[in-house]
């Protein structure tokens, strides 16, 4: 039976595996060996499917992220733990994925990142929490600016235009723009960690 959770799983997969605007609800009927009315049923046009497996995603990321958390002992591990899930992810999504969102279907995104929450910078801003309440991060820290800064700065990591992966290792950019920018952040007690625990910056993929 052809479900409406199959429907949004299959065409994540594909949406992810080759980008958005390859992807057709032709496509996707072939695909799953169903009929345009079935997919019809459940989704008025591709951008309502598209807006269903953004959620799908993102929710799926966010339970990922909180397990993450979770399990880590401390903020710089936890850190960590997310920077090479992030970039281990990247590697598993299509370039023109998010383009493609962004390019031909403005406003999904958003619409889904609110739909889950706003999770990332909520997490991040938990994060912050956590590492000020542990003497790990400066009781002066900006937790806003910072939560703000750190997603830019992700979003800086995976731009393969300006840093084109032949000349930019993942290792080369996480300590020239992430590391440096959390130690500036860091106690003496955080900067110590840091120091420990910089090797789980390195991502081996």
């Amino acid at each position: 039976m052809i479900t409406k959770e199959l429907i949004i799983e299959t065409a994540t997969k594909s949406f992810l595996r080759n980008g958005v605007k390859s992807v057709t609800i032709d496509s996707i009927v072939k695909e799953l060996h169903t009929s345009k009315r079935t997919i019809y049923s459940h989704f008025k046009d591709k951008i309502a499917l598209l807006g269903a497996c953004l959620d799908a995603y993102n929710t799926k990321v966010k339970y990922e992220n909180e397990a993450i958390i979770n399990s880590s002992e401390n903020v710089i591990e936890a850190m960590a733990n997310l920077h090479q899930q992030i970039i281990r992810r990247s590697y598993e999504v299509n370039p023109n994925f998010f383009r493609d969102v962004l390019n031909y279907y403005p406003g999904v995104l958003d619409a889904s990142y609110r739909n889950t929450g706003k999770y990332a910078h909520q997490q991040l801003i938990m994060l912050a929490e956590w590492g000020k309440k542990d003497g790990i991060f400066q009781e002066d820290m900006d937790i806003e600016v910072v939560g703000k800064t750190v997603l830019v700065m992700q979003k800086l990591l995976k731009d393969k235009n300006k840093f084109p992966v032949s000349k930019f290792s993942i290792e080369r950019l996480t300590f020239g723009i992430l590391v440096p920018y959390l130690r500036g952040l860091c106690t003496p007690k955080g900067l110590n960690l840091l120091e420990i625990q910089e090797e789980l910056f390195k991502v081996s993929i």
